[in-house]
């Protein structure tokens, strides 16, 4: 009997809810609205306080209550996980109210949200530059902030991805015996990406394709290729000479070495 008492007890609480809910919704006082979304928003109930939003923000935008209501606005969507729309709504309130006290954390979450779209390695990285180029941005513009050991971890995890993403591509090449691509690749990537962890393996990538392009090369050609294959072997020796790559760099300079001693003319 006390647990269908309990029952009946929180029904008619959520009835009454819901109705108070509705009945707000439906009407057109937007300070009654501005209060509804403000509770909610407490409350966490981000769903419902989106929905009261989207009828009151125009009509607030220009007045005092406009600051509060178009941050949380922005930070709604960015809770809900719509992250487009989080940073879209981050950067217009970052344009509305450059003097606020709330833009520095609408900055660094519209940073966030490009992060949060950006795809896994294999898929388009164009969401991931520009995670990049709005963390940097953001990094500029406030190196003093309490964010920054974050916002410079989303960074290097970003850095990282793109950097996979292009050791990859090199790899592939190579993988499919398509030799010049794959030299090219790994000159981009060494090029592009001078602090990367998978630096030496673009390095040895190189000498790798360069090896395997001059003694897959028609006789003409082998030598002059086995010479630039040994250029890649003094540039990789060069920087990672005490490397776990070394073996497998010296297997590559002992064939190349044979090869050219082969070639060469006896007097």
């Amino acid at each position: 009997m006390k647990i269908n008492v309990i029952l009946v007890f929180c029904f008619a609480v959520l009835f009454t809810s819901c109705s108070e809910y509705q009945q707000v919704f439906r009407n057109n006082n937007t300070t009654a609205k501005y209060n509804a979304v403000d509770s909610l928003y407490k409350a966490g109930k981000y769903k419902k306080a989106l929905k009261l939003m989207e009828q009151i923000v125009p009509a607030y935008r220009g007045k005092p209550q406009a600051e509060k209501l178009i941050f949380m606005y922005a930070n709604t969507y960015y809770q809900m996980g719509d992250y487009y729309l989080a940073g879209y709504q981050f950067e217009r309130f970052e344009t509305s109210y450059p003097k606020s006290d709330s833009v520095e954390v609408a900055s660094f979450k519209s940073a966030k949200s490009y992060y949060q779209l950006s795809p896994r390695f294999s898929l388009d990285q164009k969401d991931t530059d520009m995670a990049l180029g709005k963390l940097q941005a953001f990094i500029n513009a406030y190196p003093n902030t309490q964010y920054r050991t974050e916002a410079n971890e989303l960074v290097s995890e970003l850095r990282t991805k793109i950097e996979y993403k292009d050791i990859q591509i090199a790899r592939q090449y190579l993988k499919i015996s398509d030799y010049k691509p794959a030299i090219g690749a790994f000159e981009n990537f060494i090029s592009d990406h001078p602090g990367s962890t998978f630096r030496k393996n673009a390095f040895f990538g190189r000498l790798d394709a360069g090896y395997q392009l001059a003694v897959n090369s028609v006789p003409r050609l082998v030598e002059e290729r086995l010479m630039i294959a040994l250029g890649y072997y003094n540039s990789f020796v060069k920087y990672y000479k005490d490397t776990e790559l070394m073996v497998e760099a010296d297997v590559i300079l002992e064939d190349i070495n044979k090869r050219l001693n082969i070639e060469e003319p006896t007097s």
